[in-house]
């Protein structure tokens, strides 16, 4: 008797059609080709995003996305436009001299003369013309998620001309499976609405993928991402890939508070509540965190509000407090300086520094109080605890009783992202091999 074809695999029929649309738009380039001094596995995934020419690389923090994104943008066009998150610019340009390319940095479309690397800041993009480049890069793509609307689409339609693209992060999809759809819709590779339409049901409250879409759209998704979070995960060894271990150590604060409108402490009363708590625990938070910091050792301090970054680094000695005032210059070399030793203990926000940066040099931070932002907290984490890290990391979580239930809110997205994370390796690792 035959089968009767079920709902299931009508559906699975029509997805695979969609797997299928991904065509190459780049240029061969032996991995032998790139610089000596990337891995095997960084060549080999650099050399598949230029043969892709419209590509996502979702490496995890440390496995080498600025070296991919220069050498892809060296090789995929006489003219290439990095686009990076403020404070990361500079840096870029100086992990490019390690493998002896030039990457200048502009605010201004008409400084880009001539052939190149050139780089700039997301804040900058409307003063270039796309149709000078042949090849565009965002790093720390994850941005398309955390800017404005509008800001998102402008981005999407700005670029949507360059032939080839490349998007780098390590948090493609940090709090929610569906931002994914952003990533796509930049690559040009199915717009928004069509990749919800295909994968997603809104069940009123929010996208989520539909049971039989799993598999084919991660699948789908081979054809234009490499999502790795060691080189393990691509067959490749892990020498020099060993994470040290990481310490996150509660620090809560007692204080004695009562928010309005209730006789007990049971909640924080939605945002403005969330906000009157975390200004009236500020100074024991700070100073906690000054107590903590008191050592010799290099810290990173990340406040969530001005008041709080200006009373740490009152009370720090040695800190220098890194504003979102200050000229993009002045923030650099802080960073900078921060890096090469010159800054014992740096206080800033994770909207300033929490990006891209290479921290390495220290391997304890504070966090005076917490936000939402599962994004957020784990990107500032990963400054310190990357690859190339030889210490224990300590991250000291600074609250009050009040606000744990924010920690644990962060620690549940947690969870939900490294569950998507898994999911997307390990359905993309054997086409990823095979490509």
């Amino acid at each position: 008797m035959t089968k009767k074809a079920g709902t299931g695999d009508i559906y699975a029929d029509f997805l695979a059609t969609k797997e299928r649309r991904i065509a190459a738009a780049g240029v061969e380039v032996e991995p032998d080709d790139l610089h000596p001094t990337l891995y095997e596995f960084q060549r080999d995934g650099t050399a598949w995003a230029l043969r892709t020419g419209r590509a996502a690389l979702f490496w995890d923090c440390g496995l080498g996305k600025t070296f991919a994104q220069v050498e892809w943008a060296r090789h995929s066009a006489d003219k290439s436009l990095i686009v990076a998150p403020l404070s990361v610019a500079r840096q870029t340009v100086r992990e490019a001299e390690k493998i002896d390319c030039e990457v200048r940095y502009v605010r201004d479309g008409l400084d880009a003369d001539g052939p190149g690397v050139w780089i700039t800041n997301y804040e900058m993009i409307e003063q270039f013309d796309p149709a000078q480049f042949g090849a565009v890069v965002l790093d720390e793509s994850s941005i398309l998620k955390s800017v404005d609307g509008k800001t998102r689409t402008k981005l999407i339609q700005m670029f949507a001309t360059v032939p080839r693209r490349l998007a780098c992060t390590a948090t493609p999809a940090p709090n929610d499976v569906a931002e994914l759809t952003n990533h796509a819709a930049f690559l040009g590779v199915m717009s928004r609405a069509e990749m919800l339409a295909s994968y997603f049901v809104n069940d009123e409250r929010d996208w989520r993928l539909k049971g039989h879409a799993i598999g084919p759209m991660f699948r789908w998704m081979a054809g234009w991402a490499q999502a790795i979070r060691r080189p393990s995960d691509l067959g490749y060894s892990d020498d020099g890939y060993e994470l040290p271990e990481l310490s996150i150590i509660s620090q809560a604060v007692d204080v004695d508070l009562t928010p309005d409108n209730q006789l007990f402490a049971t909640d924080l009363g939605g945002i403005g509540g969330r906000v009157a708590v975390r200004r009236q625990t500020m100074a024991a938070r700070i100073e906690r965190a000054a107590e903590l910091a008191a050592d010799d050792e290099q810290w990173v301090v990340w406040c969530g509000l001005n008041d709080e970054a200006r009373g740490c680094a009152e009370d720090i000695e040695g800190a220098v407090n890194v504003e979102g005032s200050w000229a993009p210059d002045d923030k650099a070399h802080a960073l900078e300086a921060f890096q090469d030793g010159a800054i014992r203990v740096l206080v800033t926000k994770p909207s300033i520094a929490g990006f891209g940066m290479n921290f390495q040099n220290a391997h304890k931070m504070a966090f005076v109080g917490l936000s939402d932002s599962y994004e957020s907290y784990y990107q500032a984490i990963r400054r310190c605890w990357r690859f190339g890290q030889t210490e224990l990391v300590e991250a000291h979580v600074v609250v009050s009783e009040l606000e744990r239930g924010i920690v644990e809110n962060v620690r549940r997205k947690e969870r939900e992202a490294a569950r998507m994370i898994d999911s997307l390796v390990a359905h993309m690792r054997p086409e990823l091999v095979a490509a």
